[in-house]
């Protein structure tokens, strides 16, 4: 056969060739297009998802292999290095649904790309939001966790912070204590953090309590400086001619510290306040009398006395107790005499319904003496501390049954009871006081009441007894 028999042949064997290379280009590319179709649904070949593969899975399929993963997991707790307690992450509200996101997965990856993905050597790795906790079963769970670990702290040693204390001398810096307590706050706060964090365990240990202010802490010595500044503050009241110090214990136990100042409890003080008047205050307490005929008596309180203005005095000590300097004070008071001198003096005049004898000692000496005659059983002279508060001359006094015009008049109380002349009266002394006494008042012969009111001065103390 010739060389132009066997062309057409040729060229016929080449033909089919190339068809049926077409052939299977077509059922290459229709096989690859409807596998492609296939992973448009499906994750492509080697896919890993949080280290679970899920080649060829389905969201659906994916998520239920994930949920029966997570819904396993476990946070452990642990105490010395042993297991205290372990929390399965579902009953801490881990959500183990994820569907939305593996939907959300699947529609960004280039199903195209399977292919490639299946001969290629190395893995895709995605990452899920494994922290999605709901918050009211976290917060809640959380809570109860942190009462179990306070409960732990029953048997723990408290750790406590440097503190401010008090002995005899003076305040001191009591340094801190180390204890084993746990810090429930930051235990807590550590074991939400871990498990967000996809964590799965806690050493409870690694949270013990710190003392949070040291010995050596400087906002510490200030206030250690500036209260015992105040605290040695030597207070002393005039009381009653006498020296009353306030004890340091006392003003120590005030004292407090708050905003960077030294500050003083109002309550405190005014509670000792009220007790120095329920301890002075002569309108309320009896006043020991050293008398001529009867030794000492006591005598009870009258027109001359004075009480402790318990908010006014509050107010004052207060005041001079912060200034941090030693002083002395009389208490601020109500009434009719000078807190800081003594009641009677050397300087009074002594009335003795007993001996029915009245005495004036002027400077510690008797000026005069005289026998009296007091009210009669009917309408007694009143007994107790009082003072000449007004001097009268031509005076009329006057009763319900009586007006009796006198030269000399000393009231001494507010009831109308004085000292004054009585030329009425036969005699003075003895028992006359029994049918021919006065209506209160102390009757006092003529001569001697004249030099008595001329020598006395407004404001003397008068003691009846």
């Amino acid at each position: 056969m010739s060389r132009l028999d066997k062309r057409p042949k040729m060229k016929k064997t080449t033909r089919m060739i190339l068809i049926g290379l077409a052939v299977i280009l077509v059922v290459a590319i229709g096989g690859y297009t409807y596998r492609s179709t296939h992973y448009s649904n499906h994750f492509l070949p080697d896919t890993f998802i949080n280290g679970t593969e899920v080649s060829g899975l389905t969201a659906k399929q994916a998520n239920d292999l994930l949920h029966e993963r997570y819904d396993a997991q476990e946070f452990t707790i642990e105490q010395d290095g042993q297991e205290w307690k372990s929390l399965k992450k579902a009953d801490l509200g881990l959500s183990t649904d994820f569907s939305d996101e593996l939907e959300t997965m699947i529609s960004q990856q280039n199903n195209w790309r399977w292919g490639l993905s299946s001969l290629s050597t190395s893995q895709q790795n995605l990452a899920l939001d494994t922290a999605a906790f709901d918050k009211q079963t976290l917060n809640k769970q959380t809570e109860t966790l942190s009462q179990d670990i306070d409960a732990l702290n029953d048997d723990r040693t408290e750790t406590e912070n440097a503190k401010i204390d008090k002995d005899e001398d003076g305040f001191t810096i009591e340094p801190e204590k180390q204890g084993d307590e746990l810090d429930t706050k930051q235990a807590t706060k550590a074991f939400k953090a871990d498990l967000l964090d996809g964590q799965n365990e806690l050493e409870l240990n690694s949270y013990t309590k710190e003392p949070t202010v040291t010995s050596d802490d400087e906002d510490l010595q200030k206030e250690l400086d500036e209260l015992n500044e105040v605290a040695q503050t030597k207070g002393t009241y005039q009381i009653n001619g006498k020296d009353v110090e306030i004890p340091t214990e006392k003003i120590m136990d005030w004292l407090t510290y708050e905003d960077d100042e030294v500050t003083i409890d109002q309550d405190k003080v005014r509670e000792y306040v009220e007790e120095l008047g329920e301890k002075y205050n002569t309108s309320e307490n009896g006043t020991k009398f050293d008398s001529t005929k009867r030794d000492e008596v006591n005598v009870k309180p009258g027109t001359l006395s004075w009480t402790i203005a318990t908010d006014q005095e509050t107010k004052a000590l207060s005041e001079d107790i912060l200034k941090g300097e030693d002083f002395n004070r009389a208490p601020a008071v109500e009434g009719s005499a000078d807190p800081s001198e003594p009641l009677v003096d050397d300087t009074y005049v002594e009335v003795d319904l007993e001996n029915q004898h009245m005495w004036y000692y002027k400077d510690g000496e008797v000026s005069l003496d005289t026998d009296i005659v007091s009210g009669k059983p009917k309408t007694k002279t009143p007994t107790g501390v009082f003072y000449v508060w007004n001097k009268e001359r031509d005076a009329t006094l006057t009763g319900e049954d009586y007006e009796s015009p006198v030269d000399y008049w000393l009231p001494i109380d507010w009831t109308g009871v004085g000292i004054h002349d009585a030329d009425w009266q036969p005699t003075f002394g003895g028992d006359r006081w029994k049918e021919g006494g006065s209506h209160g008042c102390i009757n006092t012969p003529p001569g001697v009441m004249e030099e008595l009111f001329e020598d006395i001065e407004v404001g003397t103390p008068v003691i009846v007894i």
